[in-house]
């Protein structure tokens, strides 16, 4: 199963403020909110949804293709990549751009204010998914995560047109879109990926009902952050997937990319959704356990036994043939 993973490539500014957001805000004054966070730590680590989802899949040992744009100063980033068994030949290096940066400041209560710069990834609606369907021998499912929208855009209706499977992931984009755009991005998806904060949201600017939704995707993932993930179905009964305890909370910048990474894996597999649930919840783990998104390590054994002490030996049984992981 051919995956290519389409959306942000970035480098992250994590920072840390040692206090609560919420007991800077006046409740009667936030039509005009003027604040400064005096932070007491920064980290630069590589990022980019599309980039920390493609770097989880080849942790746990696949290929997948990434597709997005950046400057050329992604040399180094894309040397660390390819080494973690990301597909990086159909990215595209602007010669105008440097490639995108994310800013966030992250709280005592694991609540994130942060702000995203494009530069080349607006040059990212420019990539055609043709050309890497006919370098790769065909695609069975592409993502669509957050992107330039008019990547967005461009991705769904390609392959709406070609036929090709893509699951929906408009997460961090919701908040600028119209309902009608998000509508346009989710409907006919084989996959639908949010947080529930972005479920609501979703339901809220399209006006669909939580069963108009299901009506129009193949599986609806939501993730709930420490009450772990839940997977919905049109006539089905939903399915709960339990988190995967954490040996600590250190930051959770990329958490949910790391889900996706997990569940495309488990399908990639060809594992049941349940255990596609289990997979996205205990990669996240792990990157919930490290400051940013791509600074985990996957060891086969370790990741095993942690998979059996939250699911049982049995599934942890089901994963054992499949899994392949850089690091013993």
């Amino acid at each position: 199963m051919r995956i290519a993973v389409t959306g942000s490539i970035a480098t992250d500014h994590l920072m840390t403020f040692p206090g609560s957001f919420g007991e800077q805000l006046i409740a009667e004054q936030l039509d005009r909110v003027s604040l400064s966070f005096l932070v007491d730590d920064l980290q630069v680590r590589r990022g980019g949804i599309a980039a920390n989802i493609s770097f989880g899949m080849g942790c746990l040992g696949l290929s997948p293709i990434l597709v997005g744009a950046v400057g050329s100063d992604f040399a180094d980033y894309r040397s660390w990549l390819e080494r973690h068994g990301v597909d990086c030949s159909s990215v595209r290096v602007s010669e105008l751009h440097h490639t995108a940066r994310f800013l966030c400041t992250t709280d005592e209560h694991h609540n994130q204010i942060a702000s995203f710069y494009t530069g080349a990834m607006a040059e990212a609606r420019e990539i055609e998914l043709q050309p890497i369907a006919d370098r790769v021998g065909g695609l069975d499912l592409v993502l669509i995560s957050p992107n330039d929208p008019a990547a967005m855009v461009r991705h769904t209706k390609e392959c709406r047109l070609r036929g090709i499977p893509f699951a929906a992931d408009p997460s961090q984009q919701l908040a600028r879109m119209s309902g009608e755009e998000i509508a346009s991005l989710i409907d006919g998806a084989a996959y639908l990926f949010t947080n529930d904060y972005e479920k609501a949201l979703v339901e809220q600017k399209t006006g669909w009902s939580d069963e108009e939704v299901l009506s129009r995707v193949g599986v609806r993932v939501t993730t709930l952050g420490p009450k772990g993930a839940r997977i919905d179905r049109e006539g089905e009964p939903g399915l709960h997937i339990p988190p995967t305890p954490e040996l600590g909370k250190v930051d959770p910048t990329g958490v949910g990319d790391a889900f996706r990474a997990g569940f495309l894996s488990g399908l990639v597999w060809g594992m049941s959704l349940e255990r596609c649930g289990q997979l996205g919840n205990l990669t996240a783990t792990h990157v919930l356990e490290h400051v940013g998104g791509q600074e985990y390590q996957l060891g086969r054994q370790g990741f095993l036994d942690r998979f059996a002490a939250s699911y049982g030996t049995a599934a942890s049984a089901e994963v054992e043939p499949h899994l392949q992981c850089l690091y013993s």
